[in-house]
């Protein structure tokens, strides 16, 4: 494929989807993440798109937010290993909120076999991901129907969740930084995501890598409200995410990253995937990480049986140097 004919299908996908991922660019048009991203910035220079965190979006600033037809086919295989690990985190018995989105979709999918759970969503979505889990009671809010994302949204949401309580709230949005936390393009969704939120004791942000510096018009949850980012592994080129991921720790976000093909991945529909605590996740050092004090906020990157070995072996070295000087 010549380099105009390239550069023509990225802006159609571009203008088609709001924004897409380099990894994703790279797949479609059957070249190196290395030459979208000499396309990409051709393309920007014209001003015909902008250049994101890994990706590529519509000029002007903030995101225009896709439809589902659109979200439900960009970064597949990161938003599975991403539901993998967030499905983890869910006790049998618990309680819990799950907001609307791709994400949250494949997560349903996967806490269809946890005993005992309840889930209070706002996505129909998410709900016929669970009609048929025997296990699990599935609450809908009240409100009206916004056709794009399949959500409930408006008054009658909001006010449906007032006086709930729950362990957790499983979130996804259009952005995420540090300086502004979660936010969305349109501001019924948000509205309803913060009432999702405090109805929480935490909160989990579900957020693959292409999110990780993109800003939208309407702020949802905070960075000091997000308790946890579950996100993938961001390619090793791609500094500006790793940079907005270390900024995330720093702040007191945990951050759960699902490593390439290490996340437990399974066929669509989650059929067979482990729920509840047997399935595995890993808390994974940020990608150029610094080293911190254990006692440093985003730093507990070492587990308390190591720092003990440590300072053991610290200990006997000093012990034989005192006995050498003897």
């Amino acid at each position: 494929m010549f380099a105009a004919e390239r550069r023509q299908l990225i802006l159609e996908m571009v203008r088609a989807n709001g924004a897409v991922s380099l990894r994703e660019l790279a797949r479609v048009v059957q070249t190196s993440e290395v030459t979208v991203r000499r396309d990409v910035r051709a393309l920007e220079a014209e001003g015909l798109l902008d250049r994101r965190h890994g990706g590529a979006v519509l000029p002007g600033g903030f995101t225009r937010e896709s439809g589902f037809p659109q979200k439900s086919h960009l970064a597949t295989a990161e938003k599975t290993a991403i539901a993998d690990l967030a499905a983890g985190l869910v006790e049998e018995g618990e309680a819990i909120v799950v907001g609307a989105g791709t994400t949250t979709q494949e997560l349903a999918r996967r806490l269809a076999r946890v005993p005992g759970l309840t889930v209070v969503t706002n996505s129909l979505l998410v709900a016929q991901a669970l009609a048929h889990a025997n296990r699990v009671e599935v609450v809908m809010t009240g409100g009206t129907l916004r056709g794009s994302n399949y959500a409930l949204v408006g008054s009658g949401a909001e006010q449906s969740l007032q006086g709930l309580r729950v362990t957790r709230a499983f979130l996804s949005g259009s952005g995420l930084t540090a300086e502004r936390g979660l936010s969305t393009s349109n501001m019924l969704s948000a509205s309803v995501d913060r009432a999702l939120v405090q109805a929480a004791a935490e909160v989990v942000v579900l957020a693959d890598h292409t999110k990780l510096g993109t800003d939208t018009m309407f702020q949802t949850v905070p960075t000091d409200l997000i308790t946890r980012l579950v996100t993938d592994e961001p390619p090793p080129h791609d500094e500006r995410a790793a940079t907005e991921l270390q900024a995330l720790a720093d702040q007191g976000v945990q951050i759960t990253v699902a490593g390439a093909g290490g996340a437990g991945a399974s066929a669509p529909g989650g059929d067979g995937v482990p729920t509840g605590r047997q399935q595995p996740r890993r808390e994974t050092p940020l990608p150029g990480q610094r080293r911190m004090h254990p006692g440093a906020p985003g730093g507990p990157l070492r587990s308390a049986a190591s720092l003990g070995e440590q300072q053991a072996a610290a200990g006997e070295r000093a012990r034989v140097a005192d006995m050498r000087r003897r």
